[in-house]
């Protein structure tokens, strides 16, 4: 047994102790002050604090356990449209005015950039509403501990092809997130996050398969028990035993609703602004063009209770807002920063940092129908390395996954590699299921793909 450090037992006090909203809006207020003093035009100043501890199990045993605490201030400075940066973990008054003088030396020397400034003062969120994202979870270790050992106990007594485990694991954690410009914004709001997961090993020799399985929410009250944790691990582990290898051929392809969000995470990255301004992306230029097939609309809401994606402001301040991204498989806009923005001669969006809850349209269909819908072809529940090119949209990806036929699973398929391109990946979407995966700040359920080639 390996215990790495020493846990308090309460993390919610543990967390209350480390951080305080009000001193790091001071400290913020403070870096602002600082970096006028110098003869900074502008800057802003973000600080993030985050508290919270794991347990790792196996085989019965403690293996870990572990404490997190971190701090970082970061300030971005403009002189004029010369911009530089500097951030430090060490919150000491010196330390602060220590950041803040390197960042105002750095700006002055270098290159002039006039899409360099902070955003337009009347995008910013001074009126948001704090997001509902904050659910302490009062767990004292043991009682974590006590967790993940009846996780894992659970899923070693269900099934005897379930060989080993590779462990069961708790982890809590709880952020805070202070932001503040020149303009006079200064937002703040706190997240949290819990887990439980397990992992197991079936089969022997040559035929051990590994996967798992895992719950993931803002509120612990939502997590799923250790028994359902359980369960699903070990069915996962279980169905990829036996696996086969299958000739090269077309067919067409579903992806289970875990790895679906993937397909949707490239079409985001290809619509980023950085991506764009750079003319690196097959989808510039599209605004108002058809990239999805008809039946596909993609919304974004940025302000949903519990949620992954929520935010009440962007990083840079921006204040955030509903809007679709597709409607009816026609792209409405990009996701924009200031600076992407004024590189595009366009507007912010609010998306410095990324997209903010992501909903792709479904039917009614759940997984069990989609395979029927598709007959024959191939069922994709994992992707390995990454192999999606966002300039051309041409898209390759090794993969493990399930033979279907007669809209029946028939075995385990090993080996081999899915490709087609992007575009015709979209256009090419046949049914989206209602089997929506809710760990992500990109809500999808499972997608029916007319045809790829799967490469054996």
């Amino acid at each position: 047994m390996a215990i790495v450090e020493f846990i308090p037992n309460q993390i919610q006090s543990s967390s209350d102790q480390f951080f305080d909203e009000k001193e790091f809006r001071s400290i913020v207020e403070k870096g602002l002050a600082l970096a006028k003093k110098l003869g900074a035009s502008s800057a802003a100043v973000g600080i993030a604090g985050g508290t919270g501890f794991n347990v790792d199990v196996r085989l019965g045993e403690v293996e870990k356990v572990e404490h997190q605490q971190t701090r970082q201030f970061g300030i971005t400075l403009y002189v004029g449209h010369k911009k530089a940066g500097c951030s430090t973990n060490d919150f000491s008054s010196q330390s602060i005015a220590t950041a803040v003088e390197k960042a105002y030396q750095m700006a002055k020397y270098t290159s002039e950039d006039p899409c360099a400034a902070l955003p337009d003062p009347k995008m910013l969120g001074f009126d948001y509403q704090n997001p509902d994202l904050d659910y302490p979870w009062d767990i004292e270790v043991k009682q974590a501990i006590d967790l993940a050992k009846a996780c894992e106990a659970t899923a070693l007594s269900l099934d005897k092809l379930i060989t080993n485990s590779e462990g069961a694991s708790v982890a809590t954690g709880r952020v805070l997130q202070v932001l503040g410009n020149s303009y006079g914004f200064l937002g703040s709001y706190i997240t949290t996050n819990h887990s439980l997961s397990c992992s197991l090993i079936a089969g022997k020799g040559d035929a051990m398969q590994r996967d798992g399985d895992y719950s993931l929410t803002r509120d612990a009250r939502d997590l799923w028990s250790p028994e359902i944790v359980a369960r699903k691990a070990v069915a996962k582990t279980v169905r990829r035993l036996n696996a086969k290898k299958i000739a090269t051929l077309k067919c067409p392809v579903i992806f289970e609703s875990q790895v679906a969000r993937t397909l949707v995470g490239s079409f985001l990255k290809a619509i980023n602004g950085y991506n764009l301004y750079r003319k690196s992306s097959f989808l510039l230029d599209k605004v108002g063009c058809k990239v999805f097939a008809d039946h596909v609309s993609i919304q974004e809401k940025p302000h949903l209770a519990k949620a992954w994606g929520s935010a009440p402001f962007d990083g840079e301040g921006v204040k955030t807002n509903e809007r679709f991204l597709v409607i009816d498989g026609i792209l409405q806009g990009y996701l924009l920063d200031s600076y992407a923005a004024r590189k595009l001669k366009m507007q912010t969006t609010g998306n410095s940092g990324g997209a903010h809850n992501v909903f792709i349209s479904h039917g009614d269909q759940n997984l069990e129908s989609l395979l029927k819908m598709m007959d024959k072809g191939f069922l994709v529940t994992e992707l390995l390395g990454s192999g999606a090119n966002i300039m051309t949209g041409d898209y390759s990806r090794a993969a493990f996954g399930f033979w279907v036929e007669n809209g029946v699973i028939q075995y385990p398929v090993m080996g081999v590699t899915i490709a087609s391109n992007l575009k015709d990946i979209f256009s090419n979407i046949v049914a989206i299921g209602n089997d929506v995966d809710y760990r992500s700040s990109i809500y999808t359920g499972s997608i029916l793909v007319e045809s790829m080639t799967v490469a054996g």
